[in-house]
């Protein structure tokens, strides 16, 4: 069975989200921290945009407890990650909901192409991803 170009543009979507999620983006400089450490990808050192980064502050929730803040927190860091998504045209509308639960936190993503079709991402348990790093 061949692939589609549809097929292929849903496959780079979903790759796109789940690498833009869970690739450490580099602490802010007023970003709490465990250490002196604001980890990130190197490369965001010398973008070739300005403000050009990679990946998420997720990471910076694995210290904290799972209120309905980190929850809010969550879906911010994750619109912030997927930002890039939308300012470079790849998707014209992203749809982010969590779910909380004792000790998990979900998250589904729905993003929306230009030409109209969805793509869903589902990280199921994000949380133990997040406090196994």
């Amino acid at each position: 069975m061949a692939i589609t170009e549809h097929d292929e543009q849903t496959v780079a979507l979903h790759r796109a989200a789940v690498i833009s999620l869970l690739t450490w983006r580099r602490a802010g400089v007023d970003d709490p921290l465990d250490d002196a450490e604001r980890y990130g990808w190197w490369g965001d050192s010398f973008p070739s945009q300005a403000d050009d980064r990679i990946g998420s502050r997720l990471y910076l929730l694995r210290r904290r407890s799972l209120t309905a803040q980190t929850e809010r927190d969550a879906r911010d860091y994750a619109r912030e990650a997927l930002q890039w998504l939308l300012d470079d045209g790849r998707v014209a509308a992203l749809d982010i909901a969590t779910a909380r639960g004792v000790d998990r936190l979900e998250m589904r993503l729905v993003l929306t192409t230009p030409e109209g079709e969805r793509v869903t991402v589902q990280l199921d348990n994000l949380w133990q991803v997040i406090h196994a790093v």
